[in-house]
């Protein structure tokens, strides 16, 4: 997986320190990924096989003690707070096609293999480890979404946004709930979906201004209307207002949070509130204001039939859930 996204970025990466970014990640999720490496090659050497169906009775129990240890490569795929940092660089330094697989396609395989993961072990919630992680992912959403209004570079913006949603997810997977987990999965799908099309927002913003600066952004409403529009409708989404696939997965993993901690609620009041702040931050910044200087369009109908696609199935399947 790292092979593709690493061409991607040195190959149509338009900056310098695009060799930074991919030393990152890399080193991330390599080192993430070693203990689970190692957990695997455990088992199959204890004579059980490395397939999911025969897990489930041949599982080791003695590993619930140590779960926290073979998740690590999936928290850092998330990303989870603090193991965050390559993400934002990535995004930054990727060209847009790698910014929207990485958001809608390769973050969402950390909380696939939480999933499936969870599914083999019993977590004790009484364990310190439990309470640690939730925290910490919690506790480091609020922060992320409080940098969120202090960025500068609009796709750092979306990347540390992605880093707040991605801490309910954790939530929802680690509460144990059927409504935990529909609730990650939802919102799974509709971070893939609002933040990839907030990616390519930000590719046509920068089109017409050789900025991704909010400084250089603004007056995008006199600009071109059609793509303030789908900018307000995607900024609307990632702050999940309903009827969003992103309001349905926060409403969910409010109710599995409140049955576990009312401290933990608070926090995630806190988040949703910033969130708000943020996307108003955002659309506000790109949208209203004068221009500073004359720029060209640049919009063609192909890319807006491409945000409607991504907004039109994040507002219209909540009507299969």
């Amino acid at each position: 997986m790292l092979i593709p996204v690493l061409f991607l970025i040195l190959m149509w990466g338009y900056q310098p320190e695009r060799l930074q970014a991919v030393t990152y990640m890399i080193l991330y999720t390599s080192l993430g990924s070693f203990p689970f490496l190692f957990g695997i090659s455990a088992l199959v050497s204890n004579g059980a096989s490395d397939s999911m169906q025969s897990l489930n009775s041949f599982f080791n129990r003695e590993l619930c003690s140590v779960y926290w240890f073979y998740i690590f490569g999936f928290l850092i795929k998330l990303p989870m707070f603090p193991f965050h940092l390559w993400l934002p660089k990535a995004h930054v330094e990727a060209p847009v096609a790698g910014s929207m697989i990485l958001a809608g396609v390769l973050l969402k395989l950390g909380g696939y293999g939480m999933l499936r993961y969870f599914n083999l072990i019993e977590v004790k919630m009484s364990d310190f480890s439990f309470s640690f992680l939730i925290s910490l992912s919690l506790v480091g959403g609020f922060l992320t979404s409080l940098m969120c209004l202090r960025q500068v570079d609009l796709k750092a913006l979306i990347a540390y946004s992605s880093v707040g949603h991605m801490s309910l997810v954790i939530l929802g997977i680690m509460s144990h709930s059927m409504a935990g987990y529909l609730g990650a999965i939802i919102m799974m799908l509709g971070h893939g979906l609002c933040s990839s099309g907030l990616f390519v927002v930000v590719n046509l913003f920068y089109k017409q201004s050789n900025s991704r600066s909010i400084l250089y952004n603004k007056g995008g409403l006199a600009l071109c209307p059609s793509l303030a529009m789908f900018c307000f409708l995607l900024s609307a989404s990632n702050m999940a207002a309903p009827p969003s696939l992103n309001f349905w997965g926060e409403v969910l993993v409010f109710m599995s949070g409140s049955a576990l901690s009312i401290w933990w609620v608070v926090v995630i009041a806190l988040m949703s509130f910033m969130s708000a702040c943020y996307c108003l931050f955002f659309y506000g910044s790109c949208c209203h204001g004068k221009s500073s200087e004359i720029r060209k369009s640049g919009v063609y109908m192909s890319n807006l039939l491409t945000l409607f696609f991504h907004w039109f199935p994040l507002n219209f399947l909540f009507l299969y859930v």
